[in-house]
């Protein structure tokens, strides 16, 4: 880097050809490089080189102003303390990218009026005040144009002397009364940096096509550059084919009316896509000049990257703009919006999904603007609940100072009105901007009546056995057949409830005819929760001989075809697991040759017999199929390399592993010696144990862990009870036992820190279609082998049910095998051009895997390119063609984890299968839904969690209803890929991937 060289020389050192290697380098900064050649090179003469860490303050506020800085390199934070906040919070005012100037207030000796600190590592320009003042005074036009270029497009202010330039924000408004919101004003007092950025970015190319912004007369009064919405959206819609619908775009249009950028031309609407008129802030002050042409250009420049952020911002503006219309103005569309935001509200999971309901209709949206805000004291009467959406607050009591701080999800507030007592602390916000739900204390006891008064309780010996609720007017759309839904109950309470509600003695499913009541679905998703299949087949075959008192034929015949209704709809949601427990197995046999029977004496059971020649049918074709298998052996390989089969499936197609297929692996000791052993799947973790001390020789009086070691040296004791041991292993683990005493003794194998074993080939031989298509066909096949019980297995154990989540565990494993092989990848990268080509292969390949909406490789890919061994390689990516950037930057709002993976979910909701869903998120929510809510209550199953639960296993079957039919590209080395995507090279080791990363491209200091 020669122009580094000329530029450590002091400025009196440097001569005629230092000048022009620094200069060259300046012109390669946006903002610098459209001076005139005279003015770079006087920067060029007297500028200082700083290269500088994350997290350096470069000045803080009220310092003294020494230099004006150019950036040349990375991001820096611009904060400032907030004049009138006790606890001077400083609040980030904007980003300062590549090509922004500040420090311009060292022309008038002016105290600095923010804190810079660098956000990553960062290369600046920078030139002593003396000097800045001597290129000022000759370029005075051309520098203040910059300056003030740089301070719009950042969003705070024009330039320094600028008289004609107009400020970014709109002035501070009131903000809005927290007891009447009004969705049709902001909910901050000035926009952010970034939506001002925006809002600056999309007038601009208004006003310069000269389409929709015109003066019109509205009530016989001229208002200056307005727009209908219908045109907005229509021009919106135009400038990108990424916004699908026109919902969106208006969504897009509303989250910059919520910061004051727009408003409607009379302050009375939100924004909707109809004839109203608005306009943006700057019009209605007064602003007439047009825009430059370099405006234009930097507004075309930013545009793409602006539409991205408000399609992200769209959704969340929509939701606070519905939570702010009063409550008789939500529609049941809104009610539903609402509803669907509250279940993923961790301060709400132990609530019914009617209390959700109920609670959609009556909350109240809430901001506030500045930290520091007081929103009740200390003795106050409790008058309402509050739930933080955004922001945090400090819990304060007299005499003890702060005593708790709560976050974002959590709530406070409903003590006060449960108990009809003062209010037991003051709460203090901590930081601007923050946003609430709110439930009035009215509502909230109202609530709690209809809840109660709408409840019907079953007892039977004095004791509830089954709780009901009315189905509210918004259900009864969707199950418009019933009246109540189950609550909770005991299990045989809700089976016999099920047996004669659901399904009638006409041989229809009750719900057939209109809307479908899910709770026979969910029933057959979850039963093995709280009954077994032994007892549920028990209770099939008691209902099945009930016996009327009075020989009342209709009523037996309806016991009898109400069983037979309930199996088929067993076996045919379910499938093969019906069938894998003997219990089940010899009640069908035993109930098909009844059914047979019984139709002798009643004819009506002709029907019930074929339905039950179908159940009959299935059995005979799984144990054909069990049989064809039952000689499977599936092996892990010593290096690291997935799970695959040794033997036993002729046709060689990826088949399901069972539990009774024998798997064959590796136990090591301390001493990293090992033995081989073959063992069923579903052997316990004592089991392995004590056939791996026998194999070598262990002292069996000594108490043995069986034990995974990580490949970053992480040890995890597997319980006595735990099966599916090696199909559950991290991608580089290894299964090891010990005496107790010597657990810490054990230490990674040198080879889990190197690569897992895969084909030596080179990626960027093969076509990026071609792999993305191979590997969604062979990670359908790792989904299509996933049943729902494993999700269930998986989060309430696996011990709890004896069953394997074999399947499962490798699909895992291939989420996470494929995001460290893009790490691993990159990597192994030795030259630039090399990992700048690699990257842009793993960016094409995730659009490629979208487009196959294969989303677990989708995910997988993006989460490796985020990898913090990935993400610093800032050479690489500044090599990496723009719109390959910007490719990426969407990618990776799509997969954000903000709102409960909120852009995802939105996504995802619009697709058809068949679909190889996101797993890792599906397991999440199995994890929130069964933390979050306790399985019995008072003694009784909560199948309100169980519905939850199968809402979850419910998106598995809804993403493979239908089979994966995709167009091959044309072959080019089909055999060389397959065995190249099923068998990838991985590293999981982060320590090693950043040392790697380091070699690469070391830190600069």
């Amino acid at each position: 880097m020669e122009w580094i060289s000329a530029i450590d020389k002091r400025p009196c050192d440097r001569n005629v050809k230092d000048v022009e290697l620094i200069s060259t380098r300046l012109r390669r900064v946006e903002q610098l490089c459209k001076l005139p050649n005279s003015v770079i090179q006087q920067l060029a003469l007297c500028g200082y080189y700083e290269d500088l860490e994350k997290g350096v303050t470069l000045f803080r506020q009220g310092d003294t102003g020494k230099c004006w800085y150019a950036v040349m390199g990375g991001t820096l934070e611009v904060r400032v303390l907030q004049q009138d906040s006790e606890t001077k919070i400083p609040v980030t005012l904007c980003t300062l990218n590549v090509g922004a100037t500040f420090g311009e207030s060292i022309l008038q000796d002016l105290p600095r009026d923010t804190t810079v600190v660098t956000q990553t590592t960062c290369e600046l320009l920078r030139v002593e005040q003396p000097d800045f003042k001597l290129i000022w005074e000759k370029n005075k036009d051309l520098m203040n144009e910059l300056v003030s270029n740089c301070k719009l497009k950042n969003g705070f202010g024009s330039g320094v002397s600028s008289k004609n330039a107009q400020p970014l924000s709109p002035p501070p408004r009131r903000s809005m009364s927290p007891d009447q919101p009004n969705p049709a004003e902001p909910i901050t007092e000035t926009p952010g940096a970034t939506m001002s950025r925006i809002g600056w970015a999309l007038r601009t190319l208004l006003l310069s096509q000269n389409t929709c912004l015109k003066d019109r007369k509205v009530s016989g009064r001229l208002v200056r550059r307005c727009a209908p919405g219908t045109e907005l959206v229509d021009w919106l819609l135009s400038l990108s084919p990424g916004i699908h619908t026109r919902a969106q775009a208006a969504g897009m249009w509303q989250a910059l009316l919520e910061e004051g950028v727009i408003a409607h031309v009379a302050r009375e609407q939100p924004f909707k896509d109809k004839c109203f008129l608005y306009r943006f802030w700057q019009d209605e002050e007064g602003a007439t000049a047009l825009p430059t042409l370099e405006d234009v250009a930097g507004a075309e420049d930013q545009i793409l990257e602006s539409i991205t952020t408000l399609f992200n911002r769209g959704p969340d503006a929509i939701m606070r703009m519905i939570l702010r219309k009063s409550s008789h103005d939500r529609t049941p569309d809104d009610l539903e919006t609402i509803y669907e935001e509250l279940l993923h509200i961790r301060a709400l999971a132990h609530l019914t999904n009617s209390v959700k309901r109920e609670l959609a209709a009556v909350l109240i949206f809430e901001a506030h603007p500045k930290a520091s805000h007081v929103l009740f004291h200390q003795g106050d009467e409790g008058r309402s609940w509050y739930i933080i959406l955004r922001g945090s607050v400090d819990v304060v009591i007299h005499g003890k100072g702060t005593v708790n701080t709560l976050q974002e999800g959590d709530d406070f507030g409903k003590l006060a009105l449960i108990n009809d007592a003062p209010r037991a602390a003051t709460i203090v916000l901590r930081e601007n901007n923050c946003q609430f739900l709110r439930v009035d204390k009215e509502n909230f006891n109202r609530i709690l009546r209809d809840v109660e008064a709408n409840t019907v309780r079953l007892k039977e010996h004095g004791k509830d056995v089954l709780v009901l609720e009315k189905i509210s007017p918004q259900q009864k759309t969707a199950y418009s057949n019933f009246k109540y839904t189950v609550m909770a109950g005991t299990p045989q309470k809700m089976l016999e409830h099920l047996l004669e509600t659901r399904l009638d003695s006409r041989n229809s499913l009750g719900g057939q005819s209109g809307g479908q009541d899910p709770f026979l679905e969910d029933f057959l998703l979850t039963h093995i929760v709280f009954m077994p299949t032994h007892q549920l087949v028990d209770e099939l075959d008691r209902h099945y001989h009930l016996e009327s008192p009075n020989q009342d034929r209709e009523f037996v015949l309806a016991c009898k075809k109400r069983v037979v209704q309930f199996i088929y709809r067993w076996v045919v949601t379910i499938r093969y697991p019906v069938f894998e427990e003997e219990s089940a197995m010899e009640f069908l046999e035993d109930l098909a040759s009844e059914v047979e029977a019984d139709c002798v004496q009643l004819e009506e059971l002709q029907e019930d017999a074929s339905m039950m020649h179908h159940v009959m049918t299935q059995l005979r074709r799984h144990q054909e199929d069990q049989k064809a298998h039952e000689n499977q052996k599936w092996k892990l390989p010593p290096l690291g390399q997935p799970i695959s089969l040794f033997s036993g499936n002729e046709d060689n197609l990826r088949t399901m592993i069972k539990a009774q297929d024998d798997i064959i692996f590796r136990v090591y000791c301390a001493d990293h010696t090992y033995c081989t052993l073959r063992l069923p799947v579903d052997s316990t973790a004592e089991t392995i144990k004590l056939f791996a001390a026998d194999k070598l020789k262990l002292r069996a009086t000594e108490e043995l862990l069986l034990v995974e070691v990580k490949s970053n040296g992480e040890r995890v004791v597997f319980k006595d009870n735990d099966i599916s041991v090696p199909t559950g292993l991290t991608l580089n683990g290894r299964i090891f036992v010990s005496p107790k005493d010597h657990l810490d003794a054990l230490t990674a194998l040198g080879e889990q820190e190197e690569a897992t074993q895969g084909i030596d080939a080179d990626i960027e031989l093969f076509s990026t279609k071609e792999l993305a298509y191979f590997m969604t066909l062979f990670d359908w096949e790792l989904f299509w082998c996933v049943h729902e019980y494993e999700l269930v297995y998986h989060t309430f154990g696996r011990h709890h049910f004896g069953q394997i989540t074999a399947n499962l565990d490798v699909f895992v494993r291939r989420f996470n095998e494929i995001q460290y092989w893009v790490v691993t990848e990159i990597c192994f990268s030795l030259s630039l051009s090399k990992r700048v080509a690699i990257l842009r292969k793993f960016i094409k390949l995730a659009a490629y895997c979208r487009e196959f909406q294969n989303l677990n490789a989708f995910c997988a890919i993006v989460m490796g390119l985020s990898n913090v061994a990935v993400s610093r390689l800032s050479m690489t990516w500044e090599k990496l063609p723009s719109k390959f950037r910007k490719l990426f930057t969407e990618f990776e709002s799509l997969i954000d984890p903000s709102r409960n993976h909120r852009a995802y979910r939105l996504s995802v909701g619009k697709l058809q299968p068949p679909v190889v869903p996101f797993m890792p998120l599906l397991l999440k929510d199995m994890t929130f839904t069964h933390e979050g809510n306790k399985t019995c209550l008072d003694g009784l199953v909560n199948f309100e969690k169980m519905h939850m639960l199968a809402q979850t296993m419910r998106t598995i079957r809804f993403c493979r209803s239908r089979h994966l039919v995709l167009d091959p590209p044309s072959p080019k080395s089909e055999g060389e890929v397959k065995s190249y995507i099923s068998c990838l090279r991985a590293i999981d080791n982060q320590r090693v991937l950043t040392n790697m990363s380091q070699k690469l491209e070391p830190r600069r200091s």
